[in-house]
């Protein structure tokens, strides 16, 4: 382990070879009184996750990374941040690989993807100690020169799509586009042009998707983002249903086949 402060953009940097995972580390360090911001790394994880605790592989050669934020954030706001961090890590790979510009896009709630395949993800969690603001560990995982195989849906990484960028040089971009997208977020009072800058590098909007929730799965129409970040899908029936948690697919027949292998997660409610 060692503390570097020059390869997170005047963040301070706490790099690992090896952790159980970079969000645990992260928000071990706050229970024991580490102030954020601080970036903490990993060559290699042994228990990544993502969304709802599913498994990912981490071996070496890809960016796994954790910012750990003590400062307040207002209740109700941490779910705000994973717009936060997509905008940041697009803004991070369009530097270092300018030339994928034109395929990037931001598949909801929380991934990155390169022509339709995913290459990037991002966990937030946050724990509450009485007494203290919550500590939020913001996780993104990069597909930087592998990725897994044998997924139900098509992931990619970029050496694979061309780009020689590497872990260090994607943290170097990342971290200076964090901190301009958070001080744009403003602990929630400049969600609204984050929201629209979400949208405008949005996959799949304006278009049909399938939703899978935890008791249905749903046809629509991918419509907006309403103002706290839910998917709001136009239903064929013509009413508007808001997605708090869901897995979104393109309706193919590929992705039809597969919705019965993939993890059940959350809900969504009904707009009349």
């Amino acid at each position: 382990m060692h503390l570097n402060h020059q390869d997170a953009a005047g963040v301070r940097l706490i790099a690992h070879d090896t952790l159980p995972s970079t969000n645990a580390e992260a928000l071990r360090l706050a229970r024991e009184g580490e102030a954020g911001p601080l970036w903490v790394t990993a060559r290699r994880q042994t228990a990544g996750r993502g969304r709802r605790g599913n498994a990912w592989s981490s071996e070496p050669g890809n960016l796994y990374a954790s910012l750990l934020l003590t400062d307040a954030v207002p209740p109700g706001k941490a779910p705000e941040l994973c717009f936060v961090a997509a905008l940041a890590l697009h803004d991070a790979v369009s530097h270092v690989a300018p030339t994928l510009l034109a395929k990037l896009e931001l598949k909801w709630p929380n991934d990155l993807l390169i022509d339709g395949a995913k290459f990037a993800g991002i966990l937030i969690e946050a724990e509450t100690t009485q007494g203290a603001p919550p500590a939020v560990a913001i996780g993104i995982g990069v597909n930087c020169a592998h990725h897994p195989a044998r997924l139900p849906y098509p992931v990619t990484d970029l050496a694979a799509c061309g780009s020689a960028a590497t872990p260090a040089a994607l943290l170097v971009a990342l971290s200076g586009a964090m901190q301009a997208r958070l001080e744009r977020w403003d602990r929630g009072t400049g969600f609204a042009g984050i929201r629209a800058d979400w949208l405008a590098r949005a996959a799949g909007l304006g278009g049909d998707i399938i939703v899978r929730l935890a008791d249905r799965e749903l046809t629509g129409k991918f419509e907006t983002l309403d103002r706290i970040g839910r998917l709001m899908l136009r239903l064929p029936a013509g009413t508007l249903e808001a997605i708090t948690v869901g897995e979104v697919f393109a309706p193919t027949p590929t992705r039809l086949a597969t919705l019965a292998d993939l993890p059940l997660s959350g809900g969504g409610e009904r707009i009349e």
